[in-house]
C-alpha cells in the first residue's frame, strides 16, 4: 500500500540543497504534449499530479547497512542532519535535510548514499529473494547496486554493468565507498553479457535509461529534452535490454525492470508486450509511484519471474575466475597486513601481470571477454619489493586496522581537501577515520600524516 504525504511548500536556500538553486515548479514549465499525456493518463487525480510540481523536490538518503545500522547513524548524525523515516521495508531509507549532505565526512566515509525516495523503493521488490547471483544491468551512477549489496551483506556475487565508460567509473567510485566487497564492475553492452552469461543470475535488475518524467524537479534540463520521439525510441531500446536480461536470468529467478518515467510505453505496455514474446516469465509485482502519491519524484517497477526448465547450459556457465598467483607479491601483502590490521587478509588474491592485486570474492565466474573496471576489492600494487596498498582497501576493510589516526569533523575536511595534517602516529600507512569509520589512507612520517586521499575524490570547498 502506498503511503501518502502531505508536503508544505516552504523555499528553500541555496545551502539547504546543498549546491541546487532556488526555484519553483510551475505548470507551464512542462511540455504542453506531456501535461496532455498525463491528463488523459490520470484524469480526476491530474489536478493533484500538476499541483505536486509546485513543492520543491525532497532528498532521499539510505543509510549504509554493510557498515553500521539506521540507529547508530542516527545517532551519530543527530548534529548535522534531520532525518524522517524509515520508509524502506529495509528501514534504512529516510528523507533527509541537512547543508550539503553531499560533503559531509559521513558520506565519504560510505556511511550512507544519497538517492532518490521512490528509487529507493525499488530494493523493496527485491528484498526477500534468492540473490546468490547478481546482475544490475544499466547500473551507474550505483543506487541500485549499492542498495542491492547491503541485501546481500557480503555474500554471493554481483556484478554491476554500465555500458558508458565514463559513468561506469562513478559507479565504481560509489561501490569502493560503500566498502563492497563481493562486486565487479563492467562496462560492457547487454548483448555480450547475454551471449556470456545464458541462464546464470538469480536476479538481474534492469533499470533501463528512460525519457525521464520523473526526473523534472530533480533535473531540469530533462525537461527541453522529452518529446514524444525520444519515448518511443527509448521504449525500443529497453525492449532489447529486457530482451538481453531474459537469457540471463535461471530458472527461478526474476528479472526487476525499473524506470524512472510516466509514460506507459515504457512502463506497463513496456511489460506486457514482454510477457507476450516469454512465456517462460510471469509478474510478480507491478507497481508504479506518482509524486501526488507518494512524497518523491516518481517511479516504476516490475518484478518478472521466470518459471520454466532452463536451457541446456554450455560449462562455460560454471568456469569460476582464474586467480593469477604470484608468490612474492602476496609476500609483501602478507608482511602489509600484519603491520596494518595486526594480521592476515585471506581470500583469493589475485596478481596481474603490473602488480596490482585483487581479492577476489568466492564463486566469481570468468569474465574473459567483458571490459572489466573493478574486480573485488583493490588491495593495492607489488612494485616488485613492496607493497602500497589502495583506497578501496581501506574503505572496505579499514574497520579492521590496528594501525589508525582519528580526526576531528574539521580535520576530516581538511583531510578530505588533501591537506597534510600533524600527527603522532608512527611511522608507516594508517587507516584516517571520523567517529571510528575510515575516510582513506594517510602515512605517518616524523610527525607529518601524508595525505593518500585520491586526488579525483577530493573535496572543493570555500
Amino acid at each position: 500500500m502506498l503511503r501518502v504525504f502531505h508536503v508544505i511548500f516552504r523555499p528553500a536556500s541555496q545551502d539547504e540543497r546543498g549546491g541546487t538553486p532556488n526555484f519553483q515548479f510551475t505548470m507551464y514549465s512542462l511540455p504542453e504534449k506531456f501535461k496532455q499525456r498525463m491528463q488523459e493518463r490520470l484524469g480526476k487525480d491530474y489536478p493533484a499530479f500538476l499541483a505536486s510540481y509546485g513543492l520543491p523536490p525532497v532528498k532521499g538518503l539510505r543509510v549504509n547497512a554493510l557498515k553500521l545500522t539506521p540507529q547508530e547513524f542516527s545517532a551519530l548524525a543527530a548534529e548535522d542532519f534531520s532525518l524522517r523515516g524509515p520508509f524502506t521495508e529495509d528501514k534504512n531509507g529516510f528523507y533527509a535535510e541537512g547543508e550539503r549532505l553531499g560533503a559531509h565526512p559521513y558520506h565519504f566515509a560510505g556511511l550512507f548514499y544519497l538517492q532518490e525516495p521512490s528509487a529507493m523503493k525499488v530494493g523493496d521488490l527485491t528484498l526477500h529473494r534468492k540473490k546468490e547471483r547478481v546482475l544490475d544491468l544499466c547500473a551507474a551512477p550505483g543506487g541500485k547496486t549499492t542498495h542491492i549489496a547491503t541485501q546481500m551483506g557480503g555474500e554471493g556475487v554481483l556484478i554491476a554493468n554500465e555500458i558508458d565508460y565514463k559513468r561506469a567509473k562513478i559507479l565504481t567510485e560509489n561501490v569502493e565507498r560503500m566498502g563492497i566487497r563481493n562486486c565487479a564492475v563492467l562496462s560492457s553492452d547487454p548483448g555480450t553479457l547475454a551471449r556470456k552469461f545464458p541462464e546464470y543470475f538469480d536476479l538481474v535488475l534492469a533499470d533501463a535509461p528512460c525519457s525521464g518524467e520523473g526526473m523534472f524537479k530533480k533535473e531540469p534540463s530533462a525537461i527541453p529534452e522529452w518529446s514524444e520521439e525520444n519515448v518511443a525510441m527509448c521504449a525500443a531500446r529497453q525492449k532489447k535490454i529486457l530482451g538481453c536480461a531474459a537469457q540471463m536470468v535461471c530458472e527461478g529467478g526474476a528479472i526487476l525492470y525499473s524506470t524512472c518515467t510516466f509514460s506507459e510505453e515504457e512502463d506497463e505496455w513496456q511489460v506486457a508486450d514482454f510477457l507476450k514474446e516469454h512465456a517462460d516469465f510471469s509478474l510478480v509485482a507491478m507497481h508504479k509511484l506518482y509524486p501526488h502519491t507518494f512524497e518523491g519524484e516518481g517511479h516504476f517497477m516490475a518484478l518478472l519471474e521466470k518459471t520454466s526448465a532452463p536451457l541446456s547450459l554450455s560449462e562455460a556457465r560454471h568456469r569460476p575466475f582464474a586467480i593469477l598467483k604470484n608468490t612474492s607479491a602476496e609476500r609483501a601483502f602478507s608482511a602489509f597486513c600484519a603491520d596494518f590490521f595486526g594480521g592476515p587478509l585471506c581470500g583469493n588474491i589475485h596478481t596481474l601481470a603490473d602488480g596490482r592485486m585483487y581479492l577476489v570474492p568466492d564463486g566469481m565466474p570468468d569474465l574473459t571477454g567483458a571490459s572489466l573496471l573493478r574486480l573485488g576489492v583493490e588491495l593495492g600494487a607489488w612494485d616488485g619489493k613492496l607493497f602500497k596498498p589502495a583506497h578501496a582497501l581501506a574503505m572496505a576493510f579499514g574497520t579492521r586496522a590496528k594501525r589508525k589516526i582519528s580526526l576531528t569533523r574539521e580535520e576530516a575536511k581538511r583531510y578530505l581537501r588533501g591537506e597534510t595534517l600533524p600527527c603522532d602516529a608512527e611511522n608507516g600507512w594508517t587507516a584516517v577515520c571520523v567517529d571510528g569509520y575510515p575516510l582513506g589512507l594517510g602515512k605517518a612520517v616524523n610527525g607529518v600524516m601524508k595525505n593518500h586521499f585520491p586526488k579525483s575524490l577530493r573535496l572543493r570547498m570555500k
